[in-house]
């Protein structure tokens, strides 16, 4: 009985001791992963976003090709806060994985310091997107705020965000760098020279208001958007990995 008694005990002492090791195993799997979630999270995307950000304000004088840093209007700012509307509706984002107060300080600040980065890119974002001033900037800008407001509350998933926010993306940046910017007489020409050589041009350029740049600067904003939606594509809903169980 007591022989009985003693192997089952160091069976149970075996299959303890083999749990134990595979526990170790996992969380010494999980470890690296962790760190490289912790990477993307807290430094890769915030690089990323301030990156689309500091470009998304830059554009290049078309008389000597200086560089020109427009700061967003205000619009810029109430369209971004709107589009952080969304991306939490949508679950692209959910706020209170982010934020906890089982967690600590700093790791808040951190995740307080990523969706800053984020809202500060969406604001650059439109403001590289939509025209600086005249017609078209109202146009435009009014486009955006029926589509903004008309999916803030409409059932949107997270695929569906993005694939809707890179149509409306690509639509926007073909209207005003392949469209609008192509309307613009040169700005090294005198008044006269550009009505005689393209009088199309010079008419638009007066109707519409449409500032003159460099064509660098469709090529800078392209990349502030594709760089933008790499960000969108990389976010994780939450920064720690969600069991499943």
């Amino acid at each position: 009985m007591s022989t009985d008694t003693g192997k089952t005990i160091d069976a149970i002492d075996v299959v303890d001791g083999e749990i134990a090791l595979a526990g170790e195993k996992h969380l010494e799997q999980r470890k690296p992963q962790e760190e490289r979630r912790a990477f993307l999270v807290y430094m890769y995307l915030p690089i990323i976003f301030l990156t689309a950000a500091l470009l998304g304000g830059l554009r290049f004088s078309s008389a000597d090709g200086s560089f020109i840093f427009i700061k967003p209007s205000l619009l810029c700012l109430i369209y971004a806060a709107m589009l952080m509307i969304l991306i939490s509706r949508s679950h692209l984002v959910r706020l209170g994985s982010w934020f906890s107060d089982e967690s600590s300080l700093i790791s808040n600040a951190a995740s307080a310091a990523t969706i800053a980065s984020l809202y500060i890119a969406s604001t650059q974002i439109f403001n590289s997107l939509i025209p600086e001033q005249g017609l078209p900037y109202w146009i435009v800008a009014f486009c955006f705020f029926w589509t903004l407001w008309n999916n803030i509350f409409a059932d949107f998933d997270t695929r569906r965000l993005v694939r809707s926010l890179g149509a409306l993306f690509a639509l926007a940046f073909i209207v005003k760098y392949l469209v609008l910017l192509n309307l613009t007489a040169p700005s090294n020409q005198s008044w006269l020279e550009s009505v005689l050589q393209s009088p199309s041009k010079s008419v638009a350029s007066w109707l519409l208001d449409i500032p003159q740049f460099s064509a660098g600067t469709g090529y800078v904003q392209f990349f502030a958007v594709a760089i933008y939606m790499l960000g969108l594509y990389l976010l994780p809903a939450s920064p720690k990995k969600e069991s499943n169980s």
